[in-house]
């Protein structure tokens, strides 16, 4: 099980829908969090992509000598930019990093704000050329390490002697991670990625639409992984949890939420549309599976559902979408520094990571935690009264 954080080049705050509790994301709030979760032991970072967002590749960038091990899982955009230069970003990223990039395929489904970027596609379009970018993408990175030149002509893009003089660490290229719920994007996602993603549906949807995905590649004789992008609140009781569910979005208003539904209900992108449907705007049909909360996606675009409850609650949730072939879990928590300490703290114990990687650090001795009266560790100073007791 690999468990990724995530950067939030949009903005953080403590609270939804509202300018209370907000936190300026700048560079040294993103490096905080990058260097907490890479000593935390996450396997790595999403950073978002989009007009309200920072740019990710220039994000991840910076934090590149700010981190050790850690993973940063970045936009490529078809449309938007060209598969030539991605293919030269991506090895060089990977060269400097020493293979820690992993790519995230990006159609968009905001038609607005693709024409301000200069995309005018329709959603079936917009695939059709995502298709024949990663083709090329691919290719010039894989005859990278032979220094093979490589040409395509296709409906939507062509190139000639492309060519990529300095080969990505990861061999053949990095990792392909995409995630999309409409036939279009399962078909690319059968035929080109090697990660499948999807958001936070209940587990049955879940299931459902991963043995769709997995069909459909296994008529193209391939396999793939599968990640799941969720946000998380867990404190040490249940009660406590929903608790800090509800103060989320405590100031959130009417009209905010009607405004944010009203501008998602435009959008062509099938997955935002069904994480809109779980709740349906209402703040009374919130809990759409047994802790998985859909209050976040009342007025936050994409990922719009939480898990919510103590430790244990958590963990087992997480299993069971585990259990569905979930390998990856992409989690976020507001405010994003603090709640990736707590999420480690209360939860890492009870998962079985590929990065067992803890607060304490293997090459460190004792004590650890605050010293108490000067003398006495905690854990000392309880096993001192149970042998007096004793």
């Amino acid at each position: 099980m690999k468990i990724f954080w995530f950067i939030p080049t949009h903005g953080d705050s403590r609270y939804l829908g509202t300018s209370k509790g907000a936190r300026q994301v700048d560079h040294a709030y993103m490096k905080q969090i990058a260097v907490a979760v890479d000593n935390l032991g996450y396997e790595g970072v999403l950073i978002p992509t989009g007009r309200s967002c920072e740019d990710p590749w220039i994000t991840a960038a910076s934090l590149i000598d700010a981190t050790e091990n850690l993973k940063f899982l970045v936009a490529l955009r078809p449309g938007v930019t060209t598969p030539a230069l991605t293919a030269r970003m991506a090895a060089t990223f990977d060269r400097l990093s020493n293979g820690r990039i992993l790519l995230n395929l990006v159609t968009g489904g905001d038609e607005e704000e693709l024409k301000g970027d200069g995309l005018y596609e329709d959603h079936k379009t917009r695939y059709q050329t995502a298709n024949e970018y990663v083709k090329i993408w691919r290719e010039i990175l894989t005859r990278s390490h032979t220094g093979e030149s490589f040409n395509f002509h296709g409906e939507r893009l062509q190139v000639d002697d492309a060519k990529l003089l300095y080969p990505p660490v990861q061999q053949p290229h990095p990792p392909l991670w995409f995630g999309g719920s409409s036939d279009v994007a399962i078909d690319l996602a059968a035929e080109q990625v090697d990660t499948y993603l999807t958001w936070g549906e209940p587990p049955a949807a879940v299931k459902e639409k991963i043995a769709v995905v997995k069909a459909r590649a296994e008529e193209k004789g391939r396999q793939l992984s599968y990640g799941i992008r969720l946000h998380v609140i867990v404190r040490e009781t249940n009660e406590q949890a929903w608790a800090a569910a509800d103060e989320l979005i405590q100031y959130v208003d009417d009209e905010t939420i009607a405004a944010a539904q009203k501008k998602f209900a435009q959008m062509d992108s099938v997955g935002q549309h069904r994480m809109a449907a779980l709740h349906g705007g209402k703040r009374d049909k919130l809990e759409v599976s047994p802790n998985l909360w859909a209050g976040i996606g009342l007025v936050r675009g994409g990922a719009g559902t939480a898990l919510v409850g103590d430790p244990e609650t958590v963990a087992a949730r997480i299993q069971e979408y585990a259990d569905l072939g979930i390998d990856t879990f992409i989690f976020s928590g507001y405010p994003h520094l603090e709640e990736a300490y707590r999420f480690a703290e209360l939860v890492f114990p009870l998962l079985p990571l590929e990065t067992q990687k803890k607060l304490v650090q293997p090459n460190l001795t004792g004590p650890f935690g605050e010293i108490i009266a000067n003398n006495y560790v905690p854990d000392a100073a309880k096993n001192k009264k149970t042998e007096e007791v004793l």
